[in-house]
């Protein structure tokens, strides 16, 4: 079935975003106008996992975001982060990322509870996320004045390369050193 490999690899290399299976069972069911087992898809992505890992290949399909997509091999992190160092202004500021932090721990969470927490106006680094689609409006609570609740979007999931908010580091890995950031993979001291 190479056929059915080349579509699934055209679908992933096309999708602007990470493509689950049952997007790709989908398309290759209206295409072939036949039902396709989620097995048969399932089976024809791991070939083509396989396919990219060969050293040839300066990227593979990865699964990220609850989807698969094309994404570059690790061994090309240096050339990448030239280029990412280049695009700069388009990162993320520090009060955005301490925001999606918050947003992403707390979920659902409202502007208010966040801005507790940061204890600065959290206005447009809310707006920011908004616009680059890391975050999405989950619906109102039920307090006074029924504030929106926000929550993390498919999107965040894909920028930060993990299939679920489990993946994201446990506060005990956390740890804070005087006057330094955050380091990772340490426990808490008590």
């Amino acid at each position: 079935m190479d056929f059915l490999q080349n579509h699934i690899e055209a679908l992933i290399f096309c999708a602007p975003s990470p493509i689950t299976e049952e997007e790709i069972r989908q398309c290759m069911t209206e295409m072939f106008d036949a039902d396709i087992e989620l097995r048969v898809i399932e089976e024809t992505l791991q070939r083509i996992i396989e396919k990219y890992e060969a050293d040839i290949y300066p990227f593979g399909v990865y699964k990220s975001g609850g989807g698969y997509q094309f994404l570059t091999k690790p061994a090309y992190q240096a050339s990448i982060s030239i280029l990412l160092k280049q695009q700069s202004k388009k990162r993320l500021s520090k009060s955005a990322l301490e925001t999606l932090a918050i947003i992403a721990y707390r979920q659902p969470v409202t502007k208010g509870e966040i801005e507790q927490i940061r204890g600065v106006n959290c206005d447009y680094a809310i707006q920011k996320l908004l616009e680059k689609e890391l975050i999405v409006i989950k619906g109102k609570a039920d307090t006074v004045g029924r504030p929106l609740l926000y929550g993390t979007s498919d999107k965040f999931m894909d920028y930060f390369g993990i299939n679920s908010l489990k993946d994201l580091p446990q506060p005990k890995d956390l740890k804070a050193e005087e006057g330094e950031g955050l380091e990772i993979g340490k426990e808490q001291d008590d």
